[in-house]
């Protein structure tokens, strides 16, 4: 049987009291060792500053400028140390040894303002780094440490780490849900918003999964443990997002690459700086400070800075939203797309089938909920998802679903079982009642599944199943088309008449029906090879080879395959449509903050060497303007860790 296509959306869930979240966690200031070393090597200065220019004896002052210097300078020439070890040239030994050279020269003041700045600069790098490493670690906050754990004997309160698949979990009203699972006793309505983004609540009921961190509003649930802690939905967004923090741009590895042989011929040139003058007669002291000056404001720290803290501030953006992007570089990909293809079945649509029409037989002796009652019976005790979605509906109507007896399943064919003393079968409609069902569908052209209900080998009716459409995949779509330029490509490997459905539906024109795997891998190139950087939206094990072809893949977590899910870069673990495009605006916005960067970066290096080399730039100044440039360009790369940055809409 055929899944087809449903363009009704689910009714809203109703309303539970909702909870505050947990509070995030942040990192202290002091909590930082750059920042305590930072503020002791300032503080040293700040001493020393009043006394130094108030012409007060040498003895009283020096003890703590060299305070500054060892507080705010050991660890970067440590780590600069350890660099050149390795035959590495490393940026922050290069202003260690300008700012010695300053006080070398008699600038010992200069040389301690360039060391306070540069410590604090490290300090506010350091920051931002532990604030978007808080951002992700804060998901863990949401499931709970302790769990109760239903045994024979009765309850026992254990840590929610040592649950294991398989246990019985009670999970009361108010209280966080401590593992992936399913609800096998109760009801209640679950707020999931921080997992799945929904809005309001949503009501559980056995049978329904539920996720580790959600809050269960009202109704004690027992819960059965389907996945280990260590694999729930949140501990996934912690492991990749992390993971994925590692991991380095093409743009950052460019830079990285360029870094040392700039470094090499930054020594070079600031030799020369300090060489000719001398050559023709300068003064010591004056050509070593225009030296010491050049080697700080030449040094690449901005540029350095300007890639990674953008786009690793985006992927932990995405991954408080339930988008799992996989690597820097896959983050950056995402942004490169200007055109889009979906699948169909799991991926713009639900993937469940769903009775949308009941059709009854002229004269028979049954009207639509006992119809639908003998049919639910019949396919209660089958875990086909027909079956499923038949019994769904019966239970959404309120119907008594009376026992089955004699159960037989024959695939293809449907199922036969004993209801009441009579003989109940639901199999396959022939194709005059599948015409009939479709027009009773409003309009449904063919395009479902129907099914035929005899009781004693007396038609009673039929009934059509649909696969749901999702509720944002026109805004979805929508959005990807304004984002990209042009409509996005449908292809699928469902029959035209679906396929045509689902297009009208979400405003795609261009659709590509009954595409075997590598018909969808074919579709994606023919799209590479026209210039075109294609993103590629799918869920099943169909997919992952269009996937892989795609300049970036993403995957529907929710029903997703685990190749799929393996070969995506990014996966919704929200399973919401509108996260595609939001997490490629962002990737954007990223990759506009890196431009930005590298431009503040570039002209603030540019200035100071040209004001440096022509005319004469002060230390102090040059100081202030090199560190300014590189702490403007960390922050601004922060922006995208601000709540206001996901733009799902």
């Amino acid at each position: 049987m055929v899944w087809r296509v449903s363009t009704t959306l689910a009714p809203a869930p109703r309303t539970a009291p909702a909870a505050a979240p947990p509070l995030r966690r942040r990192t202290r200031v002091l909590a930082l060792p750059e920042a305590r070393w930072a503020l002791v090597s300032l503080v040293a200065f700040l001493a020393a500053l009043p006394l130094d220019l108030g012409s007060a004896p040498a003895w009283t002052y020096a003890p703590l400028y060299v305070l500054a210097y060892a507080a705010g300078g050991w660890e970067p020439a440590l780590e600069g140390l350890r660099a050149l070890r390795e035959k590495t040239l490393d940026v922050d030994l290069l202003m260690i040894v300008a700012a010695l050279g300053a006080a070398a020269v008699g600038q010992v003041l200069d040389g301690a303002l360039l060391i306070v700045i540069f410590a604090t600069s490290g300090a506010l790098e350091a920051l931002a780094t532990a604030r978007t490493a808080d951002s992700v670690r804060g998901l863990l906050d949401l499931a709970p440490t302790t769990a109760t754990r239903l045994r024979e004997g009765g309850e026992e309160t254990v840590p929610a780490a040592d649950l294991a698949v398989g246990d019985l979990v009670l999970v009361r009203p108010g209280e966080r849900i401590g593992a992936d699972g399913t609800v096998v006793e109760g009801a209640g309505e679950v707020d999931q918003a921080t997992i799945t983004g929904e809005s309001l609540p949503v009501l559980k009921r056995p049978g329904d999964d539920v996720f580790a961190g959600t809050l269960n509003g009202t109704g004690a649930l027992r819960v059965r443990v389907g996945r280990d802690p260590a694999d729930s939905i949140i501990a996934r967004i912690v492991t990749l997002v992390e993971e994925a923090s590692r991991t380095k741009a093409p743009t950052q590895l460019f830079i990285e690459k360029i870094e040392q042989r700039y470094s090499v011929g930054m020594v070079v040139a600031t030799l020369a700086v300090f060489g000719i003058p001398l050559g023709f007669g300068a003064d010591l002291t004056d050509a070593l400070l225009r030296a010491m000056t050049f080697m700080i404001v030449a040094s690449p720290c901005a540029v350095v800075l300007a890639t990674m803290p953008p786009l690793l501030s985006a992927i932990a953006n995405a991954g408080r939203h339930g988008v799992l992007v996989k690597s820097a570089a896959a983050m950056e990909r995402l942004g490169e797309t200007d055109t889009a293809a979906l699948d169909k079945t799991g991926t713009l649509t639900e993937g469940t089938p769903e009775v949308t029409a009941v059709t009854l037989v002229a004269g028979g002796d049954a009207d639509e909920d006992a119809l639908l009652a003998l049919a639910a019976a019949a396919e209660h005790p089958s875990e086909h998802p027909l079956a499923r979605a038949i019994v769904a509906a019966a239970r959404a109507r309120g119907l008594r679903i009376a026992p089955a007896g004699d159960f037989r399943a024959a695939p293809g064919r449907g199922v036969t079982a004993v209801i009441d003393g009579r003989t109940v079968q639901v199999g396959r409609a022939d194709p005059t009642e599948a015409a009939e069902a479709a027009e009773a569908a409003e309009g449904a052209e063919g395009a479902e599944t129907t099914v035929r209900v005899t009781r004693d080998g007396a038609l009673l009716g039929t009934l059509a199943l649909t696969d749901r459409l999702r509720a944002d995949a026109a805004r979805a779509t929508t959005r990807l088309t304004a984002l990209t330029g042009t409509a996005p490509t449908l292809l699928t490997g469902d029959h035209a008449a679906a396929a045509a459905r689902v297009a009208d539906a979400t405003g795609i024109t261009d659709v590509r029906a009954g595409l075997l795997p590598e018909g969808k891998v074919e579709a994606v190139r023919e799209r590479e090879r026209a210039g075109r950087k294609v993103l590629f939206v799918g869920d099943g094990v169909n997919d992952a080879p269009a996937l892989a072809a795609a300049h970036a893949g993403v995957a529907m977590g929710g029903a997703g395959s685990d190749l799929a899910l393996e070969t995506a870069d990014a996966v919704v673990v929200r399973d919401e449509l509108t996260a595609v495009p939001a997490v490629v605006d962002l990737s954007r916005r990223a990759r506009r903050l890196v431009v930005q960067n590298l431009a503040v970066a570039g002209v603030c290096i540019m200035v100071l060497v040209l004001w440096d080399l022509i005319g004469h730039l002060p230390l102090p100044l040059g100081v202030a303007g090199h560190e300014g440039s590189t702490v403007l360009v960390g922050l601004n790369g922060l922006r995208l860790l601000r709540e206001s940055a996901w733009r799902p809409e």
